[in-house]
């Protein structure tokens, strides 16, 4: 297991380097107007060469790449150039990630919630009524963009309940719409693989002989078919678990909440380089470590996964 857990950590750790390489390259392609903000007409030629390079910007790509790197083991993500100028990337972070680990916990609670228990109930009717309606959402959600459905909510919903069309910290009713727009995708998924596992589950040959053996139904779901089913799904959760940090891109730049998702749309609008950067790594590590710690759980949780010298088998 732990031989296993390191080969997956060092896997993580090269593609994380990758990760952060690319963008590296991929930022310094972008308009050098991004490293200046409002000054950039004011200055001439001379000025912002001389800018630049105090930053560090022309000197040879290598060694931008080493000083960014070194950067980035110390901790250091940078300052805002025009969103907050001269204010440090984390306390701009610091201020953003409460609203969105707020909304991620309540999108992930009601994702796991509802998606769960309507994949049970579709996988107990199969082939039935119920079944058959929890596939028209699955399918509806999967087929219609977000987008229709997100404005839908917001534009209409919005008058029958009542409810804020915008997001205000200070009445609790705001927070309703948002955090149901980002968990109807999460219901979606969870009940759509909630189903497909316990289907499978059930027509296993071990729950046909507790059957023969004349285990209840109730026992049998409970002790066998739910455990089982549940596995597979527990890959997926440290990376919807940090996500929930990250926030919603769409949603939070929909009902104008300050939080990490709207942020990203906002720099990227002003462009900002030196945040834009930060919050791309800071999405990508959140993906690379939420994969790696799927896999240890897999390991961990799944007494069919054999471990050996060779790797999973």
């Amino acid at each position: 297991m732990i031989q296993y857990a390191f080969k997956r950590l060092i896997q993580s750790l090269i593609t994380l380097l990758m990760v952060i390489t690319i963008v590296f390259l991929l930022m310094r392609q972008m308009p050098e107007e991004g490293y200046f903000g409002t000054n950039y007409e004011k200055l001439d030629y001379a000025q912002r060469e001389a800018i630049l390079e105090n930053m560090g910007l022309r000197d040879p790509i290598h060694v931008q790449l080493k000083n960014f790197y070194m950067q980035i083991l110390k901790g250091d993500l940078g300052k805002s150039i025009i969103y907050r100028p001269k204010v440090e990337i984390s306390a701009i972070l610091k201020a953003k990630i409460p609203y969105s680990l707020k909304f991620g916990v309540a999108t992930l609670s009601l994702s796991l919630g509802f998606g769960i228990l309507l994949g049970i109930s579709m996988a107990l009717n199969k082939d039935r009524i119920w079944d058959r309606v929890g596939t028209a959402y699955i399918v509806f959600i999967s087929a219609v963009p977000a987008a229709v459905y997100y404005l839908f909510l917001q534009l209409y919903v919005t008058d029958i309940f009542r409810l804020p069309i915008l997001f205000n910290p200070d009445k609790p009713s705001s927070w309703i719409l948002p955090a149901i727009s980002m968990s109807l995708g999460g219901i979606a998924s969870y009940a759509m693989w909630m189903r497909r596992y316990m289907v499978d589950e059930l027509n296993m040959d071990y729950v046909k002989l507790a059957r023969a053996k004349g285990l209840s139904n109730r026992k049998i779901m409970i002790s066998h078919v739910l455990r089982n089913a549940f596995v597979p799904m527990i890959q997926y959760l440290p990376s919807a678990i940090l996500y929930t940090i990250a926030g919603s891109i769409y949603i939070e730049s929909l009902y104008s909440i300050p939080g990490m998702g709207g942020l990203l749309v906002d720099v990227i609008q002003r462009q900002d380089n030196t945040l834009v950067q930060a919050l791309v790594l800071i999405y990508s590590s959140i993906g690379i470590f939420g994969l790696f710690l799927g896999d240890i759980l897999m390991a961990i949780l799944d007494p069919r996964i054999k471990l050996e010298r060779g790797g999973t088998r």
